[in-house]
This record gives C-alpha cells, structure tokens and sequence, in this order.
C-alpha cells in the first residue's frame, strides 16, 4: 500500500473544519448555564456527523481502504476515551465543578489535546517508521492499558481526590491560589480578590500576587495531564490500526472533540452501559496483538496472519456493539442506597 502522506488539501480541510467547529461550539456555549442531555446528544450527534463526513471525504477523494483505516481510529479511539471520561467525573467531583463550567474546562482541554496528540502521533509514527521493532514496546503498552482497566475494575468503589494530584501540587507551589470559585474564571486579579475580602473577612490567603489561580484552573491541570497520560496509552493503540501520521492525528481529533458532549451523555448513561468497559478491555488486548503481528512482520518476516483494514474495522465496531447490546440484554444490579 503507498504512503497517504500529507496532502495540502486535505490538511487544509481538515483545520479549517476544527477551526469552525471549535468556534461555533465555544459560541453556541458562550451563555449556557447547565448543558442538558438534549443539547449534549445534538451536539454528539453533529460531531459524529463531522467524522462521518471526512470519512466520506477520504473514500471518495482518495480511495475506500485510507477511509477505513481512519475510521477504524475514530472508532477506537473513542472507545478508549470511555475510560477517561470516567476519570473526568472523579476530577470534576474532587473540584466540586458542576454545569457548564465542566464544558468550560473540556473545551479548554480540547486545545491541548490538539497540540499534545500532534507531539505524541508524530513521535509514534516516526519511531514505528524508524524501528519496526517499536511496535513490540506499543503492544506491551496497550496490553498494560487493558490489564490496568481489568485490575481497576475491583477497585471501582475507591474514588481518587484529583484534588491531591501531583500535576496540581506542582502548580500550586509556583502559582498563588485563591481557594473559591469565582463565577467561570480560571484566575482572579488582586482588585477582585480584595473585594471579596472585604466581603467575608475569614477569606485567607497564602500568598499576595496581581494574579490568583482558582481551582477552576488546577482542575483544568488534572484534566490536562490525566488527557496526556491517557494519549500515551491510546496513540499506540491507534497507530496499530495504521501509521500514517495525518490519518491517526485525524481520527484522535475527531474523536477527541466529540468527548465533552459525549462525557455528559456518559454520566447520565454510564450505570446502564455496564459491559461497555468489558468490550473496551477485549478491543485493547485484540491491539496489542494486532501490533506484535505487525512488528513481527517487519522485523522477523511473520507471514501466518494478517489482519486487512476493513477487518479491523469490523472487530472495533463489533465488539463496541456486543458491549452495548450486552449491557441492555443484561444490565446490571442496582446498589443499595
């Protein structure tokens, strides 16, 4: 198969509709309050329709087994995601951050997950390019992710303080704070700081600076840091599905920016979709073997399996299907309260 490589027009194209949609989506937002399960739903629904249609753009541009591979990104990558989404509910909880600041701090997210899923796709596929042996490391990686999910899984009662994280440890040592929320801001300035001062004198500060962080801030710092972690274990897993550079950033975009509607569909849904976990753990282990057949191929001359795009494709989108069919056939207990 010839390189897909990187071509101006699709370049082009694909910026131009992240920059627009970012855009509008930060505008339609701009006043909201509380973002609703309708308006999250029309939302995932127009993101998915934005994938579906670059994939379409790829198939009739380019050729069908380029836009296979990118959706079979797409696919995986937002399976994976489910597993952080539930990390960002025990974030947000640990901040007490509720509403619309919650798509407030996701969108913010949403820009360094453009600049660190670029760092992160361009290193991945340059090593595997490089040293086909990589991909012997990137399965053990992904194999780690899904044993990671399957231990957890007995630990789900035990709910993490993101508050306590190092990320925000480190940013609390070098930034003063301002321990309240403060309407949406993520930081305050002294004239405000003295305001409320005067308003609640038991108010007590640390350190005296022009500028406060709130903790609106340090939970945008656990996010982002729980979002890089989190690409470090799903880039691999992508790059399985196929190396070319532009096609994996793609599909990770695409699939990234529909994870703030999807997160509060997800934490109204998510005690109903309880063997989606499962499949997600399944998909994990099929990619690290998927990436010791393609490392063995090219390092050793492994000939005895090979997995097609379309195939891919079909595992990914079927096992996410089993999980959820499996899960309204047969949903789970309902705890005591």
């Amino acid at each position: 198969m010839a390189h897909f490589g990187f071509p101006l027009e699709t370049i082009l194209i694909f910026f131009s509709v992240i920059a627009f949609s970012l855009f509008i989506d930060l505008f339609a937002h701009r006043r909201k309050k509380e973002i609703s399960i309708l308006d999250a739903s029309l939302w995932s629904g127009f993101w998915v329709s934005l994938a579906l249609g670059f994939y379409a753009y790829l198939w009739v541009r380019f050729d069908k087994q380029w836009a296979d591979l990118y959706l079979a990104g797409v696919a995986l990558e937002k399976s994976l995601s489910i597993d952080n989404l539930m990390v960002f509910m025990a974030i947000f909880a640990s901040f007490g951050i509720r509403g619309a600041l919650q798509h407030r701090i996701l969108y913010w997210g949403i820009v360094g997950a453009l600049v660190f899923r670029a760092l992160f796709v361009g290193i991945g596929t340059g090593l595997f390019s490089l040293a086909p042996w990589v991909g012997f490391l990137f399965a053990a990686i992904v194999a780690w992710s899904g044993v990671k999910m399957l231990t957890a899984r007995h630990d789900a009662e035990e709910i993490a303080d993101y508050s306590d994280h190092w990320a925000v440890k480190i940013t609390q040592s070098v930034m003063p704070i301002f321990p309240r929320l403060q309407a949406e801001r993520f930081f305050v300035t002294r004239a405000i700081v003295n305001d409320l001062a005067k308003a609640d004198p038991s108010l007590k500060l640390a350190k005296d600076a022009a500028v406060f962080a709130t903790p609106a801030f340090l939970c945008l710092v656990a996010i982002e840091t729980s979002d890089v972690m989190f690409a470090f274990d799903s880039v691999p897993a992508v790059i399985a599905v196929t190396q070319e550079p532009l096609l994996v950033y793609a599909a990770m975009i695409f699939a990234v920016l529909g994870l703030r509607s999807l997160y509060f569909i997800l934490a109204a849904l998510t005690q109903y979709l309880v063997h989606l976990e499962k499949a997600v753990i399944a998909l994990l282990f099929f990619i690290a073997f998927k990436l010791t057949v393609q490392a063995g191929e090219h390092t050793f001359g492994w000939d005895f399996v090979h997995i097609e795009p379309n195939v891919s494709l079909m595992i990914v989108l079927g096992t996410l299907a089993v999980g959820i069919l499996a899960s309204l056939v047969w949903p789970g207990k309902k705890e005591d309260s």
